[in-house]
């Protein structure tokens, strides 16, 4: 599997829970959301315009994938909806291994790139290094329609949040 296939095999409309642990206030929080996950292709005007921003050429670009997500049904929560824009750009000596271009509909939060690794297993790692943070995320697949996530975040060495996520598949992606 390359990192195109794992992303089509990502592809539909999932729901989502989530168990998040906030190490610095020991809290636990849970919850649940929609998440749509759509491939777009590789001249789309949000793979461009997060290309441009990241000083990218679309050279060997197959597509982009935009994670869209709701949590309105969690009840008593305020309600979070939002995207993150993913280019996967492989190396060319290793196509399980590459930069990622990363992009959030929350404006505050700017354009970053990062790096991916797809292990012998299949299971994709993403990781994202900022100024003061650390972020990494593990995505498998237990079975075609059941993805399974876990994610740590560090800030200034010290680990700040842990989370993980049980995705099941809703609907399929349109062929």
């Amino acid at each position: 599997m390359d990192i195109k296939e794992f992303f089509e095999l990502s592809a539909g409309k999932w729901f989502c829970q989530r168990t998040s642990y906030n190490l610095e206030n020991q809290q636990v929080q849970s919850g649940k959301s929609d998440l749509t996950i759509e491939i777009l292709a590789g001249d789309s005007p949000d793979a461009i315009a997060l290309c441009q921003k990241q000083g990218q050429t679309q050279e060997n670009l197959w597509g982009a994938v935009k994670v869209s997500w709701d949590n309105s049904g969690d009840y008593g929560k305020n309600k979070q909806v939002g995207s993150t824009l993913l280019i996967p750009i492989p190396n060319p000596d290793d196509d399980r291994a590459g930069q990622l271009l990363y992009s959030s509909s929350n404006v505050s939060e700017p354009a970053i790139a990062g790096r991916y690794i797809l292990g012998e297993d299949d299971a994709l790692t993403l990781i994202v290094e900022g100024k003061d943070t650390y972020s990494e995320e593990r995505i498998w697949f237990a079975s075609p329609n059941l993805r399974l996530r876990a994610s740590l975040i560090k800030n200034n060495s010290d680990f700040s949040r842990t989370a993980f996520y049980s995705e099941i598949r809703r609907i399929p992606p349109k062929e």
